[in-house]
């Protein structure tokens, strides 16, 4: 697995003080879609405002109309509600799912965190039917953790 070698990557990525927070997201999202082979559409939901809802900042892959997400609704909403990690390693298994892609055969969603409350996530499809295991919770988990430092509440 190329975890370990996408961790310096990701911080590097976030470091780029002359590019905004969404640009920074995108760029974590592209990086791991072409580093990780199954991992076929990346992206990163926020809460909404005050809204109960997700809404869609940044992504790699095929475009989605689910750009807004309730809570409670699908994996995301789902996760924005439990405020823990989902992984669904057969899409078909699951009543309250929200089909993005056909092709999607499983998901993995890891809640974001600053200070404590859950402000986002970053969710992947793949196309394969069970490929995530546990190093991809604690990598993606990094991944939050690193976009956490660099979050300020102004940014939403």
């Amino acid at each position: 697995m190329p975890f370990e070698s996408l961790k310096p990557q990701v911080v590097a990525l976030l470091s780029k003080q002359e590019h905004t927070l969404t640009e920074k997201l995108t760029a974590i999202c592209e990086l791991l879609r072409q580093s990780i082979d199954y991992y076929n559409w990346v992206g990163f939901y926020f809460k909404n405002g005050d809204k109960e809802e997700l809404k869609l900042r940044a992504f790699s892959g095929e475009p989605t109309e689910h750009t807004i997400i309730p809570f409670g609704k699908g994996i995301c909403g789902q996760v924005a509600v439990s405020n823990e990690n989902f992984v669904v390693p057969d899409v078909k298994a699951q009543d309250n799912y929200i089909a993005c892609s056909i092709d999607v055969k499983a998901e993995i969603v890891i809640p974001l965190f600053v200070a404590g409350e859950n402000i986002g996530q970053i969710d992947i499809d793949s196309h394969s039917v069970d490929p995530f295991c546990q190093e991809d919770e604690h990598f993606l988990t990094f991944v939050n953790q690193s976009v956490a430092q660099i979050i300020n509440k102004n940014d939403f």
